[in-house]
């Protein structure tokens, strides 16, 4: 008989569940954050071109990573539901089930991406001289795919378990890896090859696929969440659709941030290369300054669909309370601090007087909104945990289109670039307080409360 998977997070302080479960994640992001920041410089030493090819390949590599969370996303929600019903069973079904679809939705992407190269980066507008570093990149990186979604779904499955310790340890020991292994295939240290930009790729490839192979061994011979993968259509098709039910519209949600940064940068170039260069710079610093609710999001998910599962409701309402006043007392301090720093900040990444005072102006302002864009966060990860994906949905993507927009478009006539930074700020409470009532509505209507 199959061991009982323990419901890890249906007792005991909510703010203490809240704080262990996120601090693992902050470092693992942070880890893999300066990853991201120290291969840029890599490459950057390599020239111009082979820099300007990686910025190509962002768009691309945004959409799959956002296929993966997703995925994931889907996952944590079903399997920790399962484990809060103690359904040891259909946890570890649905857990096995989504490695699976994982496995298969990445090596179509994979295979799809690799005969498409040349016609999509045609037309995102890559030129003839860059086209065969792009190539060279990209036709490596894209056979990782399954070696990035998988184990995205992997961690996920070991967050559902209320176990991001381990992810933390994962992520910070992959980027530590990788960061180690890319200037010997970029630069032909220690006897390698000097293989330039693709080099970075094959130390992702190598990195994710040794990942790979860890969170496996971890699910299947450390926790025993993995069962028998080859079962009938008529038993796959449920999982199948438990995790696509939260995956796809948390995809989509996802997807929809970066739309709506390249919307505010398409604005901002309407006020010269120095504007869109300080707003570079700005929300370069912006996701360091957030990492520590990008971390929390990554653990509501799981918490809210343990206590769903469990009927802990009464649970869920006191994490409402404890997320609320966590993310205002933390955004106002992250806004007082780069008010104080902004300049500082700013002078680390330009010494262009004319780019250094719209920096300071943008993290002067908009960082008061932060407190409430980490509500924003949280709302969505305990909606899509509780398996309710569409008002996660709603609010992504009523920020865009019907408050952002609109607003941005009126401050701009008004008041030029400074409308716009209002704009984001206006938007980031006003769904803010949105997604706040919504979710205090849904759990307060749940049979308990």
């Amino acid at each position: 008989m199959e061991p009982t998977i323990n419901a890890t997070l249906i007792e005991g302080r909510v703010s203490t569940q809240l704080k262990e479960l996120a601090v693992p994640m902050v470092w693992g992001l942070a880890a893999t954050m300066t990853l991201n920041i120290v291969e840029v410089f890599f490459i950057a030493r390599l020239g111009s071109a082979p820099l300007a090819a990686l910025s190509f390949t962002f768009p691309v590599l945004m959409v799959l990573t956002s296929l993966g969370i997703g995925l994931g996303a889907g996952t944590s929600s079903a399997v920790s539901r399962a484990i809060g019903e103690g359904n040891s069973s259909m946890a570890r079904r649905l857990a096995t089930d989504a490695m699976t679809l994982a496995f298969g939705i990445s090596v179509l992407v994979c295979i799809t991406g690799w005969l498409l190269i040349d016609p999509l980066f045609r037309l995102l507008g890559a030129t003839d001289n860059l086209m065969p570093l792009i190539r060279g990149y990209m036709s490596i990186w894209l056979f990782s795919a399954p070696c990035l979604i998988v184990p995205m779904v992997c961690l996920a499955a070991l967050r559902a378990m209320g176990m991001s310790r381990v992810q933390g340890y994962l992520m910070g020991s992959a980027a530590l890896f990788n960061v180690i292994l890319d200037p010997i295939l970029i630069f032909g240290l220690l006897g390698a090859p000097a293989l330039g930009l693709e080099g970075a790729a094959w130390a992702t490839l190598i990195t994710r696929f040794l990942m790979l192979l860890v969170a496996l061994y971890i699910l299947l011979f450390r926790v025993g969440l993995l069962v028998n993968p080859f079962i009938r259509w008529q038993e796959l098709k449920p999982s199948w659709q438990a995790i696509i039910h939260v995956g796809v519209p948390a995809m989509a949600a996802n997807v929809i941030v970066p739309l709506a940064s390249a919307m505010v940068v398409a604005m901002v170039a309407s006020y010269g290369t120095d504007a869109v260069a300080a707003l570079g710079i700005a929300v370069r610093i912006e996701p360091l300054a957030l990492i520590v609710f990008f971390a929390l999001s990554g653990v509501v998910g799981p918490f809210f669909g343990q206590n769903l599962g469990a009927g802990k409701y009464d649970r869920l309402g006191e994490a409402i309370r404890v997320l609320t006043g966590f993310c205002l007392a933390w955004g106002l301090l992250l806004a007082l601090i780069l008010l104080v720093s902004g300049r500082f900040l700013a002078g680390l990444f330009t010494d262009h007087e004319a780019v250094i005072p719209v920096v300071v102006f943008y993290l002067s302002l908009v960082p008061f909104s932060y407190g409430a864009y980490g509500i924003i966060m949280s709302v969505n990860a305990a909606f899509n945990g509780m398996g309710r994906p569409w008002p996660a949905m709603a609010l992504s993507a009523g920020r865009v289109l019907f408050v952002f927009l609109p607003l941005a478009f009126l401050g701009q006539h008004l008041w030029g670039l400074t409308g716009i930074f209002v704009a984001t700020m206006l938007s980031n409470f006003c769904i803010g307080i949105w997604g706040w009532f919504w979710l205090r509505r849904y759990v307060a209507s749940t049979p308990a409360c």
